[in-house]
Protein backbone atom coordinates (compact mmCIF):
# COMPACT_ATOMS: atom_id res chain seq x y z
CA UNK A 1 0.00 0.00 0.00
CA UNK A 2 1.20 3.47 -0.79
CA UNK A 3 0.80 5.76 2.20
CA UNK A 4 -1.04 4.29 5.15
CA UNK A 5 0.56 6.20 8.00
CA UNK A 6 -2.82 7.62 8.96
CA UNK A 7 -6.41 8.10 7.85
CA UNK A 8 -8.10 5.77 5.39
CA UNK A 9 -4.94 3.86 4.51
CA UNK A 10 -4.20 3.08 8.14
CA UNK A 11 -7.81 2.02 8.72
CA UNK A 12 -7.59 -0.40 5.78
CA UNK A 13 -4.33 -1.81 7.08
CA UNK A 14 -5.76 -2.37 10.56
CA UNK A 15 -8.94 -3.97 9.17
CA UNK A 16 -6.82 -6.31 7.05
CA UNK A 17 -4.62 -7.02 10.05
CA UNK A 18 -7.65 -8.20 12.02
CA UNK A 19 -8.06 -10.89 9.37
CA UNK A 20 -4.44 -11.92 9.75
CA UNK A 21 -3.16 -10.20 6.62
CA UNK A 22 0.43 -9.27 5.85
CA UNK A 23 0.57 -5.55 5.10
CA UNK A 24 3.47 -3.58 3.62
CA UNK A 25 3.34 0.22 3.78
CA UNK A 26 5.39 2.59 1.63
CA UNK A 27 5.26 6.06 3.16
CA UNK A 28 7.49 9.09 3.68
CA UNK A 29 6.55 9.78 7.30
CA UNK A 30 9.53 8.35 9.17
CA UNK A 31 9.47 10.70 12.17
CA UNK A 32 6.51 12.39 13.93
CA UNK A 33 5.14 15.59 12.41
CA UNK A 34 3.52 17.97 14.92
CA UNK A 35 0.85 18.81 12.34
CA UNK A 36 -0.11 15.21 11.56
CA UNK A 37 -0.68 12.06 13.62
CA UNK A 38 1.30 8.89 13.10
CA UNK A 39 4.28 7.59 11.15
CA UNK A 40 4.78 4.54 8.96
CA UNK A 41 6.24 2.83 12.03
CA UNK A 42 3.30 3.55 14.35
CA UNK A 43 0.96 2.40 11.59
CA UNK A 44 2.84 -0.89 11.29
CA UNK A 45 2.62 -1.31 15.05
CA UNK A 46 -1.17 -0.81 14.97
CA UNK A 47 -1.55 -3.40 12.20
CA UNK A 48 0.54 -5.88 14.16
CA UNK A 49 -1.48 -5.23 17.32
CA UNK A 50 -4.66 -5.93 15.33
CA UNK A 51 -3.41 -9.41 14.49
CA UNK A 52 -1.56 -9.00 11.20
CA UNK A 53 2.07 -8.74 10.19
CA UNK A 54 3.39 -5.43 8.94
CA UNK A 55 6.37 -4.13 7.01
CA UNK A 56 7.17 -0.42 7.20
CA UNK A 57 9.13 0.90 4.22
CA UNK A 58 10.24 4.52 4.32
CA UNK A 59 10.21 5.96 0.84
CA UNK A 60 8.58 8.20 -1.74
CA UNK A 61 5.97 6.70 -4.05
CA UNK A 62 7.16 9.15 -6.75
CA UNK A 63 10.64 7.62 -6.73
CA UNK A 64 11.04 4.56 -8.94
CA UNK A 65 13.90 3.15 -6.88
CA UNK A 66 11.98 3.54 -3.62
CA UNK A 67 8.95 1.82 -5.10
CA UNK A 68 10.96 -1.09 -6.46
CA UNK A 69 12.72 -1.44 -3.11
CA UNK A 70 9.35 -1.55 -1.32
CA UNK A 71 8.06 -4.24 -3.67
CA UNK A 72 11.27 -6.27 -3.36
CA UNK A 73 11.22 -6.07 0.45
CA UNK A 74 7.56 -7.07 0.50
CA UNK A 75 8.22 -10.17 -1.60
CA UNK A 76 11.30 -11.06 0.45
CA UNK A 77 9.35 -10.74 3.71
CA UNK A 78 5.99 -12.24 2.73
CA UNK A 79 6.75 -14.40 -0.30
CA UNK A 80 4.62 -12.57 -2.86
CA UNK A 81 1.96 -9.93 -3.45
CA UNK A 82 -1.77 -10.49 -3.73
CA UNK A 83 -3.06 -6.92 -3.43
CA UNK A 84 -1.77 -3.56 -4.62
CA UNK A 85 -3.46 -0.60 -2.92
CA UNK A 86 -2.98 2.86 -4.36
CA UNK A 87 -3.82 5.04 -1.38
CA UNK A 88 -1.29 7.90 -1.35
CA UNK A 89 -2.59 11.28 -2.52
CA UNK A 90 -1.85 14.96 -2.21
CA UNK A 91 -4.85 17.21 -1.54
CA UNK A 92 -5.12 20.75 -2.86
CA UNK A 93 -8.76 21.35 -3.88
CA UNK A 94 -8.19 24.89 -5.20
CA UNK A 95 -9.31 26.95 -8.14
CA UNK A 96 -6.83 27.24 -11.00
CA UNK A 97 -5.68 30.77 -10.21
CA UNK A 98 -5.21 29.89 -6.53
CA UNK A 99 -3.12 26.78 -7.16
CA UNK A 100 0.64 27.05 -7.44
CA UNK A 101 2.46 25.11 -10.14
CA UNK A 102 4.42 23.34 -7.41
CA UNK A 103 1.25 21.98 -5.80
CA UNK A 104 -0.17 21.08 -9.22
CA UNK A 105 2.94 19.05 -9.96
CA UNK A 106 2.84 17.38 -6.55
CA UNK A 107 -0.71 16.13 -7.05
CA UNK A 108 -0.04 14.78 -10.52
CA UNK A 109 3.20 13.12 -9.40
CA UNK A 110 1.78 11.39 -6.34
CA UNK A 111 -1.62 10.45 -7.73
CA UNK A 112 -0.61 9.54 -11.28
CA UNK A 113 3.10 8.74 -11.29
CA UNK A 114 2.95 7.09 -7.87
CA UNK A 115 -0.05 4.95 -8.76
CA UNK A 116 1.59 3.92 -12.04
CA UNK A 117 4.97 3.13 -10.45
CA UNK A 118 3.61 1.03 -7.60
CA UNK A 119 1.18 -0.94 -9.75
CA UNK A 120 3.74 -1.48 -12.50
CA UNK A 121 6.26 -2.87 -10.01
CA UNK A 122 3.64 -5.12 -8.39
CA UNK A 123 2.16 -6.61 -11.59
CA UNK A 124 4.77 -9.38 -12.11
CA UNK A 125 4.00 -10.65 -8.59
CA UNK A 126 0.25 -10.18 -8.95
CA UNK A 127 0.40 -12.41 -12.04
CA UNK A 128 1.64 -15.24 -9.80
CA UNK A 129 -1.14 -14.78 -7.23
CA UNK A 130 -4.33 -16.89 -7.39
CA UNK A 131 -6.31 -13.98 -5.93
CA UNK A 132 -4.85 -10.72 -7.23
CA UNK A 133 -6.46 -7.31 -6.88
CA UNK A 134 -5.45 -3.74 -7.65
CA UNK A 135 -7.47 -1.22 -5.64
CA UNK A 136 -7.15 2.54 -6.07
CA UNK A 137 -8.81 5.05 -3.79
CA UNK A 138 -10.22 7.26 -6.47
CA UNK A 139 -13.65 8.45 -7.63
CA UNK A 140 -16.11 7.52 -10.34
CA UNK A 141 -15.64 9.62 -13.47
CA UNK A 142 -18.34 12.27 -13.27
CA UNK A 143 -18.15 14.87 -16.06
CA UNK A 144 -20.91 17.06 -14.61
CA UNK A 145 -19.87 20.74 -14.81
CA UNK A 146 -20.12 21.07 -11.02
CA UNK A 147 -17.35 18.56 -10.47
CA UNK A 148 -15.27 19.49 -13.49
CA UNK A 149 -15.23 23.14 -12.49
CA UNK A 150 -14.89 22.88 -8.73
CA UNK A 151 -11.13 22.24 -8.55
CA UNK A 152 -9.93 21.07 -11.99
CA UNK A 153 -6.35 20.14 -11.09
CA UNK A 154 -7.26 17.96 -8.10
CA UNK A 155 -10.08 16.37 -10.08
CA UNK A 156 -7.64 15.61 -12.91
CA UNK A 157 -5.25 13.87 -10.54
CA UNK A 158 -7.94 11.70 -8.93
CA UNK A 159 -9.70 10.89 -12.22
CA UNK A 160 -6.30 9.91 -13.60
CA UNK A 161 -5.96 7.25 -10.90
CA UNK A 162 -9.37 5.89 -11.86
CA UNK A 163 -8.58 5.84 -15.57
CA UNK A 164 -5.33 3.98 -14.97
CA UNK A 165 -7.13 1.45 -12.80
CA UNK A 166 -9.90 0.84 -15.33
CA UNK A 167 -7.21 0.48 -17.98
CA UNK A 168 -5.45 -2.18 -15.92
CA UNK A 169 -8.73 -4.05 -15.49
CA UNK A 170 -8.87 -4.41 -19.27
CA UNK A 171 -5.15 -4.95 -19.81
CA UNK A 172 -4.80 -7.62 -17.13
CA UNK A 173 -8.14 -9.37 -17.51
CA UNK A 174 -6.62 -12.48 -19.09
CA UNK A 175 -4.27 -12.79 -16.11
CA UNK A 176 -7.23 -12.82 -13.76
CA UNK A 177 -6.13 -9.67 -11.93
CA UNK A 178 -9.02 -7.58 -10.66
CA UNK A 179 -8.68 -3.80 -10.73
CA UNK A 180 -11.19 -1.43 -9.19
CA UNK A 181 -11.55 2.01 -7.66
CA UNK A 182 -13.18 2.77 -4.31
CA UNK A 183 -14.46 6.14 -3.14
CA UNK A 184 -16.45 7.45 -0.15
CA UNK A 185 -19.96 8.77 -0.53
CA UNK A 186 -19.29 11.40 2.14
CA UNK A 187 -16.48 13.26 3.78
CA UNK A 188 -14.21 10.99 5.82
CA UNK A 189 -12.77 12.14 9.14
CA UNK A 190 -9.06 12.42 8.34
CA UNK A 191 -6.31 14.92 9.06
CA UNK A 192 -6.75 16.30 5.54
CA UNK A 193 -10.39 17.13 6.22
CA UNK A 194 -9.47 18.67 9.56
CA UNK A 195 -6.69 20.80 8.11
CA UNK A 196 -7.90 21.62 4.60
CA UNK A 197 -11.63 20.99 4.24
CA UNK A 198 -13.48 22.81 6.97
CA UNK A 199 -11.91 21.93 10.31
CA UNK A 200 -14.11 20.91 13.23
CA UNK A 201 -17.37 21.61 11.40
CA UNK A 202 -16.53 19.21 8.60
CA UNK A 203 -15.14 16.62 11.00
CA UNK A 204 -18.44 16.54 12.88
CA UNK A 205 -20.27 15.73 9.65
CA UNK A 206 -17.71 13.24 8.38
CA UNK A 207 -17.81 9.47 8.70
CA UNK A 208 -15.03 7.44 10.29
CA UNK A 209 -12.32 5.99 8.02
CA UNK A 210 -13.46 2.53 9.05
CA UNK A 211 -16.32 2.69 6.53
CA UNK A 212 -13.77 2.79 3.71
CA UNK A 213 -11.71 0.09 5.41
CA UNK A 214 -14.65 -2.27 5.73
CA UNK A 215 -15.61 -1.68 2.10
CA UNK A 216 -12.04 -2.22 0.89
CA UNK A 217 -11.64 -5.48 2.79
CA UNK A 218 -14.98 -6.70 1.42
CA UNK A 219 -13.95 -5.89 -2.16
CA UNK A 220 -10.57 -7.58 -1.84
CA UNK A 221 -12.25 -10.82 -0.79
CA UNK A 222 -14.40 -10.97 -3.93
CA UNK A 223 -13.29 -13.17 -6.86
CA UNK A 224 -10.98 -10.99 -8.96
CA UNK A 225 -12.15 -12.35 -12.31
CA UNK A 226 -15.73 -11.43 -11.43
CA UNK A 227 -15.06 -8.20 -9.55
CA UNK A 228 -13.08 -5.94 -11.85
CA UNK A 229 -13.29 -2.80 -13.95
CA UNK A 230 -15.65 -0.95 -11.62
CA UNK A 231 -15.73 2.22 -9.55
CA UNK A 232 -17.33 1.44 -6.22
CA UNK A 233 -18.81 3.67 -3.51
CA UNK A 234 -18.14 2.54 0.06
CA UNK A 235 -21.78 2.62 1.14
CA UNK A 236 -22.91 0.58 -1.88
CA UNK A 237 -20.28 -2.10 -1.23
CA UNK A 238 -21.39 -2.48 2.38
CA UNK A 239 -25.09 -2.56 1.47
CA UNK A 240 -24.30 -5.50 -0.79
CA UNK A 241 -22.66 -7.13 2.23
CA UNK A 242 -25.86 -6.72 4.22
CA UNK A 243 -25.03 -3.55 6.14
CA UNK A 244 -28.06 -1.30 6.60
CA UNK A 245 -27.10 0.77 9.65
CA UNK A 246 -24.33 3.24 8.89
CA UNK A 247 -24.63 5.13 12.18
CA UNK A 248 -21.71 3.09 13.52
CA UNK A 249 -19.45 5.17 11.28
CA UNK A 250 -20.63 8.50 12.67
CA UNK A 251 -21.43 11.58 10.64
CA UNK A 252 -24.24 14.02 11.30
CA UNK A 253 -27.84 13.47 10.23
CA UNK A 254 -27.37 15.99 7.42
CA UNK A 255 -24.39 14.27 5.81
CA UNK A 256 -24.12 15.68 2.32
CA UNK A 257 -23.94 13.31 -0.65
CA UNK A 258 -20.73 14.68 -2.04
CA UNK A 259 -17.35 13.82 -3.51
CA UNK A 260 -18.15 13.19 -7.18
CA UNK A 261 -21.24 11.15 -6.37
CA UNK A 262 -24.58 12.35 -7.73
CA UNK A 263 -27.29 12.76 -5.05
Amino acid sequence: MSGGSRGIGLAIGVAAGRLGANVALLAKTDTPDPRLPGTVHTAAAEITAAGGQALAVVGDVRDEADVQRAVDETVARFGGIDFCLNNASALAPLKTEELSVKRFDLMQQIQLRGTFLLTRAAIPHLRRSPHAHILSLSPPINLAPHWMGLHPAYTLAKYGMTLLTLGWAAELAEAGIGANALWPRTLIATAAVQNLLGGDTSMQRARAPEIMADAAVALLQRPPRECTGQTFIDEDVLRAEGVTDFSRYGGGPDVVLDLYVDP
